[in-house]
């Protein structure tokens, strides 16, 4: 009976780094598990942003046909990963055409999740085990990580201040996870924190292994993550936003983004 373990998000959570750490150590895991992630997912990973900005249900199938080609291809194994934070929409601070901000992530992460458990045993099987895991992070850190990556990614004009302001009424990322839990009872709902993961040698990684089932000898043998540092330092932060607000064109914008960026990096060498 194949089990399959869906890494459906949160973003800003660690997501980067564990998906990082089981790309660059995939080889030694084939025994226990076949990994999967966004560029694996191809189509069925663009499409679940589609989605988040606007959760229409023509876009909900969209996706579902998405995943349903992925998953046609790949051949059955014991167990699956699946690891993409887009399954869980997109991350609240975008701005929708018509709705406005972006508040909350059940809104997409509930029937994208419904819309997952039902490709997976369409094409699994009815008995295949699905389980779910989502990743959290303590509120104040993962908003400011948020407010970082839209700084940077997209026209975001408001100061870390006026962002986190206007995010007061978010629901903390552990509510969020009880409430997707509950939607798709009974399929299991697991949950870590990044927090937790420091004295972890593994990183972000070492939750999503364990709850694999991977034994602790083979563990041992895995290489420790690198220490990570994903974060914009304040100074490149507040550049972006300046850029932000007074550069009109998009790819003036995007161009200047990126030369900014790269004169950072030049400078820490």
């Amino acid at each position: 009976m194949t089990r399959i373990v869906v890494h459906a998000g949160f973003h800003k959570t660690g997501t980067t780094s564990l998906q990082d750490y089981l790309r660059h150590n995939r080889a030694q895991l084939t025994e226990h598990a076949a990994i999967y992630l966004k560029e694996d997912l191809r189509d069925a990973a663009n499409t679940t942003r589609h989605f988040g900005m606007r959760p229409h249900p023509w876009r909900l199938w969209r996706f579902r046909r998405a995943l349903r080609r992925f998953l046609a291809g790949i051949d059955p194994a014991p167990q699956i990963f699946l690891s993409w934070e887009g399954f869980s929409g997109v991350m609240p601070g975008h701005q929708r055409l018509l709705s406005g901000q972006v508040r909350d992530f059940t809104r997409a992460a509930i029937p994208l999740a419904r819309a997952i458990v039902s490709e997976l045993r369409r094409r699994f099987g009815p008995a295949c085990r699905i389980e779910f895991l989502y990743t959290l992070r303590d509120r104040e850190s993962w908003v400011r990580s948020v407010w970082g990556h839209l700084v940077r990614s997209i026209r975001l004009t408001q100061d870390f201040d006026t962002f986190r302001q206007s995010l007061r009424d978010l629901p903390p990322l552990d509510a969020e996870a009880a409430r997707i839990a509950r939607a798709l009872a009974p399929v299991p709902v697991h949950t870590s924190w990044l927090e937790d993961s420091g004295p972890d040698p593994l990183g972000p990684a070492g939750a999503a292994l364990r709850l694999l089932d991977v034994p602790e000898a083979v563990l041992a043998g895995l290489p420790p993550a690198p220490a990570r540092n994903l974060a914009d330092p304040p100074e490149l932060s507040a550049a972006y936003l300046q850029l932000n607000r007074t550069l009109r064109d998009k790819t003036a914008l995007k161009r200047e983004k990126a030369l900014l960026k790269a004169e950072f990096e030049r400078r820490q060498r």
